[in-house]
């Protein structure tokens, strides 16, 4: 019989609370499946403009928020808000600020939010403050998934800022590669929103050279993963060849109706002698 885990899912928008696409589409199932075969789960999203929040019955958490995250030496409020989905039993934590999140509307059709010029601080920002209210959750994942672009820079903090942490001391780190969600540079002011506690330039510098493009933040989220998954079946080579330098274990993309099983054996693999 498997051991269960528990499973902390980073995603970058999951429906029903974001119009429905490929990536929502497998937010808002994956952690469900998960779920169902018998791991333990807590899933994070951010707070899109467009969520309505009265519609999807978010509501603050109090106790979790007023935390402010600090990103080039400026505050940024850190307000976490959680829905359910009953049919799933499923609770989620969203991520939230004026600036970063309530500003930005994702439209019809979109993955996730791209295209402006701070998005690099969002992805800064996101990261930061998951692993922040998980350490206030006191709640220790087995296994942290992280999906979608804007969570690549989560596997870095963990291991390098949070690694001392006892929330994150021992979980396996496992990022889904995926096609590219985005063509432009989010350009060089990220290199200086990046760095906090251990982390300098010269973490990034060799997989992110001045250039912070989608295959470069693909390969910053390998470089500081203990295993990769295929989210799609065309990944870029060039990220794919770097996670095999690296003898990272990687799962090959599943169809839809083997996905579940797949995951799971996969996860608990990661623990093996």
């Amino acid at each position: 019989m498997e051991a269960k885990k528990k499973v902390l899912f980073i995603t970058g928008g999951m429906m029903p609370f974001v119009p429905e696409t490929p990536k929502s589409k497998m937010g808002r199932f994956l952690p469900q499946r998960i779920q169902e075969q018998g791991h333990e789960i807590r899933i994070f999203t951010p707070k899109w403009g467009i969520i309505n929040e009265r519609r999807n019955q978010l509501h603050e958490v109090i106790r979790l928020s007023g935390m402010n995250i600090i990103i080039d030496e400026t505050d940024h409020p850190l307000i976490i808000k959680v829905a359910s989905i009953p049919q799933a039993r499923m609770q989620i934590y969203f991520i939230d600020n004026d600036d970063y999140f309530v500003k930005h509307r994702l439209k019809e059709g979109e993955e996730e939010s791209d295209g402006f010029e701070d998005d690099g601080e969002r992805a800064v920002f996101y990261a930061r403050g998951v692993l922040e209210t998980v350490k206030k959750l006191r709640w220790v994942p087995d296994v942290v998934h992280c999906h979608g672009w804007i969570t690549s820079l989560a596997p870095l903090y963990i291991k390098k800022a949070y690694q001392d942490e006892p929330s994150f001391a021992n979980t396996k780190v496992v990022f889904s590669v995926a096609e590219p969600e985005f063509e432009q540079d989010l350009g060089p002011r990220m290199a200086q929103c990046i760095p906090f506690k251990k982390i300098k330039a010269a973490d990034f510098n060799d997989v992110c050279p001045g250039k912070f493009g989608y295959d470069e933040l693909q390969k910053l989220a390998v470089k500081y993963s203990d295993a990769i998954i295929m989210d799609t079946p065309k990944v870029s080579d060039d990220v794919l060849d770097y996670a095999k330098s690296l003898s990272l274990p990687i799962l090959p993309c599943q169809k839809e109706d083997k996905f579940p099983e797949a995951y799971s054996k996969f996860y608990n693999s990661l623990f093996e002698d």
